[in-house]
């Protein structure tokens, strides 16, 4: 991308951005856009890499300055306490203010009832869906790229969502030239991917250069992990390991962080970012297609959430 031109020893050349400094400036430009044209917009952080980027690119566009929206987790009740407890501290290290809608709750008061398989990712959409409503959300960004999965790839950045935050392909608004449309009609909401464009290795590649700290989840580490499906998941209280499976301690580390029960890890030696981005550039599996179990339910099994109000 060709900025300006500058004068160097006699001859001028000209200036371009790194592909970082792109999406960079790219997401930045959408977090000034979304603060000009909602009123009341929140961010989804669950304390993953991607919502720590979304979170970083945020403190970025407006600083000096506080980030002007609250923050958003739908917490299962399965999280991993790692990176619980570091949403919690970088929170008090800002001074932000986090909504937490609570699955279990719901599961509680009996309006959701568990899954025979014991994961809870599906069930976090109608926590979601009414704490936007309860609280007015008009605006919620969301951490979602386009390089994780086919239903993302075809979602826009700017996502119109009806009064129920069901997603209807067939309402998508085209995107020209970083025009954003955000109108929408009382009741509805936006989500927004600043990430959009951005892929795995870039992520990754960002986090190096801005040294942004990261929960110890995603580096290697002695975990005592069972195999289900093709994948090492953690045993823990929400249900495994079942009769046959047997626990071993084996080195992994985690490419995405969801529900315990179906976010699976890989074995892997990296222990440092640039053992990450080697690893991760010579992958053919995005780590949603690697290392999460919701997502193989069906071949539409992301589309279906998203129409149902789902990230």
């Amino acid at each position: 991308m060709t900025a300006v031109t500058e004068a160097h020893e006699g001859t001028v050349r000209p200036y371009t951005l790194s592909h970082l400094d792109a999406l960079e400036s790219e997401a930045v430009h959408i977090f000034r856009e979304v603060a000009g044209e909602f009123e009341n917009p929140v961010i989804l952080f669950s304390g993953g890499k991607d919502s720590i980027v979304m979170l970083h690119l945020a403190l970025k566009a407006f600083a000096p300055a506080a980030v002007p929206f609250a923050l958003l987790h739908v917490d299962t009740g399965h999280n991993f306490p790692e990176v619980l407890e570091y949403r919690d501290r970088v929170v008090a290290a800002h001074g932000l203010r986090l909504h937490v809608a609570s699955v279990q709750e719901y599961i509680d008061r009996g309006v959701l009832r568990e899954r025979p398989d014991g994961t809870r990712n599906p069930l976090q959409t109608l926590p979601l869906t009414e704490r936007i409503q309860a609280e007015k959300f008009d605006a919620v960004f969301g951490g979602g790229r386009r390089d994780e999965e086919k239903a993302r790839a075809k979602e826009r950045v700017f996502s119109l969502r009806d009064e129920f935050s069901q997603w209807d392909p067939r309402r998508q608004r085209p995107e020209l030239w970083n025009l954003y449309n955000g109108r929408h009609a009382p009741g509805e909401h936006v989500r927004v991917f600043p990430l959009s464009n951005w892929t795995e290795l870039d992520v990754w590649q960002y986090i190096a250069r801005e040294d942004i700290e990261l929960p110890q989840i995603y580096f290697a580490h002695e975990r005592e992990v069972f195999q289900r499906s093709g994948m090492w998941l953690t045993a823990g209280e929400w249900g495994g390991p079942k009769d046959g499976e047997t626990v071993e301690k084996r080195l992994v580390r985690y490419r995405t962080v969801g529900d315990m029960s179906c976010t699976g890890a890989v074995d892997s030696d990296a222990t440092t970012l640039d053992a990450v981005i080697t690893e991760i550039a010579a992958s053919r599996l995005t780590e949603r297609g690697a290392t999460r179990a919701d997502d193989k339910l069906s071949e539409a099994a992301m589309e279906d959430r998203k129409r149902e109000g789902y990230f």
